[in-house]
């Protein structure tokens, strides 16, 4: 299955460390949104979507990147990172996931964990979840993955 993910990690590699996990289990190239092809989607089995969370959006050339796609068709999944937890009603992802059904992409499931954050008011305490993303928050982005790979339907 060919599969590539996109992914903005800026701050302290914390998305990062997820993405090479997850592309570790679906053998998966990861690009920045900057230097990836706005045609690779169309032409991967599987798409991964993900960035660190900033004012509790995903990064910004994350959405360009996927605003600027081409509507088509394909399965793709979406990812993040967050100093602080996300509330059920309202998941960092949904916005990006949306976006992506717009797009015509068939969105399997999504996943997000704690990471390391130093945002202005936690830089004064020296950042927050500072071990995090730790083993067992990459052992459950591996599961994700698993499921993915595996099609074990949508995911969350």
């Amino acid at each position: 299955m060919r599969t590539v993910i996109v992914c903005a990690s800026v701050s302290h590699g914390n998305t990062r460390r997820v993405a090479d996990s997850m592309a570790e289990v679906l053998g998966a190239e990861v690009v920045a949104p900057e230097q990836a092809d706005l045609a690779e989607p169309a032409r991967a089995d599987l798409v991964g979507f993900g960035s660190g969370v900033f004012y509790g959006k995903l990064h910004p050339r994350l959405a360009e990147f996927v605003r600027a796609l081409p509507a088509g068709r394909g399965r793709a999944f979406v990812f993040a990172t967050s100093g602080l937890p996300e509330i059920a009603p309202a998941p960092f992802t949904r916005p990006l996931v949306r976006l992506l059904q717009g797009k015509g992409f068939e969105v399997d499931g999504s996943f997000s964990c704690r990471a390391f954050d130093t945002w202005t008011p936690f830089k004064l305490v020296g950042g927050i979840n500072k071990q995090r993303p730790n083993a067992g928050d990459l052992a459950a982005a591996r599961t994700f993955a698993e499921g993915l790979r595996d099609g074990r339907g949508p995911v969350s």
